[in-house]
């Protein structure tokens, strides 16, 4: 059977304060310095994560440049700069140009990662590397760790079969990163990506099926901690790390304090007008009913026996360094408000995702004929 762990393939205000409550000042307060302008190179830059980043890097002041082989989304940002080539080799296009930092949310194998590393490391200052918290070897991690937990191995690294060492080729990918830019590499590790954007629908199962109404499959009895990052929060915190020039290794997911999956449920409950009854069901009788964690019933994983950690991972070095997150509720409405502009076919690509009717039907029929009646 395979183990849970592998269906897993993120003040300004009391200073305002103190000034206001100050009886010996009456200077406005002065507003934060705009950032210096950056020149940034994505490698990518048009999938999921990538549009947030150029998004939030445009807002912000700073020059794009886009490299990657114009397939995906190639009408995307008409201003913004693009170099055409290939991660595996064909990188002729960055050759003798000079960039304040590259960003990088499309490499998964560490022999192509050293290719672009090595190559730009003498013209670019700052390299930001797009992991991911599949890096860590979770099999009895404790609750809360942290950066400084194990990452997986895998036995030949020369094997480049991603689906199969996802994790582990990310964590050499990391290293491979590192060696070509020592003390100038960005570790992001993000947990599940959600919000507009997602191709996966590995959120939007739960605000998509809320607005459907009626009785809905929830899993476990709410408890259960759940971790994730709305996909513009991670693409405006790379951004700070860039102006910051941040290094070093930090786990991007939130939200800021534990949220449990009722919260979450009742959040996307609420975006879609409450129009849902959710039926919490028993995790040992979807187990019996062969409904898988993280698959069918997305976010959740049972956080018991070598699972116990999940959902309580420390997000502190992040936090210290400017990760923030905007309300759940938020992210559930604009997820909505996003499925509705996409065209039929890709909208209901998107929904395919979660348990589907006829199982969701069957299994909740059965959970409810288990069930005392009320005299």
């Amino acid at each position: 059977m395979i183990s849970r762990r592998r269906m897993m393939f993120g003040s300004l205000a009391a200073a305002a304060a103190a000034a206001c409550g100050s009886k010996s000042s009456t200077r406005e307060a002065v507003p934060p310095p705009l950032p210096k302008k950056k020149m940034i190179l994505i490698l990518g830059g048009t999938g999921f994560v990538g549009p947030h980043i150029v998004e939030a890097a445009l807002a912000r002041g700073h020059t794009v440049t886009l490299f990657n082989r114009g397939k995906t989304h190639p009408g995307l940002f008409p201003g913004v700069e693009k170099l055409h080539g290939d991660r595996d080799g064909q990188l002729e296009a960055l050759q003798g140009r000079t960039w304040d930092a590259v960003v990088d949310p499309s490499g998964y194998v560490p022999r192509i990662v050293k290719m672009s590393a090595e190559l730009l490391a003498p013209n670019v200052k700052q390299y930001v590397f797009i992991s991911t918290i599949s890096v860590y070897d979770t099999d009895h991690a404790p609750v809360g760790f942290d950066e400084t937990w194990k990452t997986q191995t895998v036995a030949d690294p020369a094997n480049e079969d991603v689906k199969k060492n996802y994790g582990a080729l990310k964590a050499l990918s990391e290293r491979a990163a590192e060696a070509a830019m020592p003390g100038r590499v960005a570790n992001i590790r993000p947990g599940l990506i959600i919000g507009p954007g997602d191709p996966t629908g590995r959120f939007t199962h739960w605000p998509v099926r809320m607005s459907e109404g009626g009785e809905v499959l929830v899993p476990g009895d709410g408890s259960t901690p759940v971790q994730y990052i709305d996909g513009r929060d991670l693409g405006a915190w790379i951004v700070r790390v860039i102006e910051q020039d941040t290094v070093g290794t930090y786990n991007a997911l939130g939200p800021a304090k534990r949220i449990t999956m009722k919260e979450v449920i009742d959040a996307c409950n609420r975006a879609a007008g409450n129009k849902a009854k959710p039926i919490w069901v028993d995790a040992k009788f979807l187990e019996k009913q062969e409904v898988m964690p993280w698959m069918e019933m997305p976010m959740w994983i049972p956080n018991d026996g070598e699972d116990a950690a999940f959902g309580t991972m420390s997000n502190a070095r992040a936090v210290k360094a400017g990760l923030t997150f905007r309300p759940i509720l938020d992210t559930a409405k604009d997820t909505l408000a996003w499925l509705d502009t996409l065209p039929a076919d890709e909208r209901a690509k998107v929904r395919s995702s979660g348990i589907k009717p006829e199982k969701e039907a069957k299994v909740l029929a059965a959970w409810k004929s288990q069930q005392p009646h009320a005299g």
